[in-house]
């Protein structure tokens, strides 16, 4: 098991140029396969995720090709796409199983997905109900759980009402909706990130949204485009953290998304007395994209974390966001966030433990944890192979009192592979 220790620092400084948006880098190779021409991804993530989505697009027939971050691939057209000829493996993305699963559910053979076992752990009933709903045979194991056995193809459109809100859920109903006869429709109870809806109007498919409904017609092709995807908000989530709880600190990091479905953590770091200003805005393939500059301004307060219009536009940021709190001035309170049990890892049940080892005063609760702020001792501590805990973990080192020693810290690979080096770059 290897180990590395984050010692403590004053400050960091420096500029960064984060890389590519997880999310959205997912959803374009997708498009990409399915579209008529070629597509061409510039700032494509290069994370194992991302490149487990791109060696799916071309296990079913696309041409990809992958020079350092830029992908190109041919797309198959609508209904181009061939049966693999092997168990398409996602690794540790959950978001390239329910995305991709959407897409083989209308596909006139049969075919295999499954992940990592962590990946194995979670969820996948919420998106195989309505996937048979609308025509598609679908076998997983015990629970809902992968691997997925999908016999597709023959599909019907479907009024869905979701019971969360899940970007995941809605994107592989959009995507099995283009396959569809008629229109499909998805109704979530609050607003999720909606990279999918842009993405496809960028390819040139018309989709519909009124309130919290969106809706895509079968039958539409996507067309081949250039696309440069802004950097992560989830990425930087971490440098927003650091540079706002030590003192001393500026930082600025350049073309970041900021689309409002993702910029929950901006919200609440304001409102916890960070100082975070946003400039040079612009759009980028449908996407709005900015600059940050964050620099200390005093000693963040606790804050109120908590409702469903605001925890879905941040729920993958809540680790860093624990970590923010802990290093804060006074109580938080996480509520309303039990989705985070069911994650590459139980985030709630972990972080918390991880976070009291090192020294944190925290109180886990079904739906969240109470953190206590004031400071963090130091000492060890495991991401448990989680890499958003792995990197909150190690930003916890940098405000700690003594530093942290962290097991199992390669598995930042998963979405932000130079993390360490752009670390150390800021920390020097």
């Amino acid at each position: 098991m290897s180990e590395k220790f984050i010692s403590p620092v004053s400050r960091i400084r420096g500029e960064l140029h984060l890389p590519g948006d997880k999310s959205i880098s997912h959803r374009a190779a997708i498009l990409g396969m399915l579209a008529e021409g070629q597509t061409r991804i510039y700032h494509f993530l290069t994370a194992d995720d991302c490149l487990n989505t791109a060696n799916a697009c071309r296990e079913l027939g696309a041409k990809v090709d992958v020079k350092g971050d830029e992908l190109n691939i041919t797309g198959c057209g609508w209904v181009g796409l061939r049966a693999p000829g092997n168990v398409i493996d996602c690794g540790n993305s959950g978001t390239g199983v329910r995305l991709l699963a959407g897409v083989l559910a209308g596909q006139n053979f049969e075919s295999i997905i499954t992940g990592d076992e962590q990946v194995q752990r979670r969820p996948m009933r919420r998106i195989i109900d309505p996937l048979i709903a609308m025509g598609a045979a679908i076998t997983s194991e015990p629970g809902g759980l992968c691997p997925l056995r999908i016999r597709g193809g023959n599909l019907t459109c479907l009024n869905y009402l979701s019971p969360v809100a899940s970007a995941q859920v809605k994107s592989c109903l959009l995507l099995a909706g283009l396959f569809a006869k008629g229109r499909t429709l998805v109704t979530e109870p609050s607003s999720s990130r909606d990279h999918t809806e842009r993405l496809m109007r960028y390819f040139g498919i018309p989709v519909q949204q009124e309130g919290l409904t969106v809706s895509v017609e079968g039958g539409a092709i996507p067309q081949g485009r250039e696309i440069t995807v802004p950097a992560d908000i989830s990425s930087a989530a971490f440098f927003m953290v650091a540079a706002s709880m030590l003192p001393g600190s500026e930082l600025r990091m350049f073309n970041v998304g900021v689309n409002r479905t993702r910029t929950g953590v901006l919200e609440v770091l304001r409102v916890m007395e960070a100082e975070i200003v946003e400039d040079n805005l612009r759009t980028q393939a449908g996407e709005p994209v900015a600059d940050l500059a964050v620099r200390f301004r005093s000693r963040m307060k606790g804050a109120q974390i908590r409702g469903r219009k605001l925890i879905p536009r941040l729920i993958d940021e809540l680790p860093i966001l624990a970590v923010a709190a802990a290093a804060a001035d006074g109580e938080t309170v996480i509520a309303e966030a039990s989705e985070l049990r069911v994650k590459e890892t139980d985030r709630i049940s972990i972080l918390v433990n991880e976070l009291k080892n090192i020294g944190v005063a925290i109180e886990e609760r079904p739906d969240g944890m109470i953190i206590q702020g004031g400071k963090i001792k130091g000492g060890k501590a495991d991401s448990h192979g989680d890499h958003r805990l792995a990197m909150s973990l190690a930003i916890a080192g940098l405000a700690s009192e003594e530093g942290v020693t962290l097991a199992n810290p390669n598995c930042v690979r998963t979405s932000y592979p130079n993390f360490w080096e752009q670390l150390q770059e800021v920390t020097r």
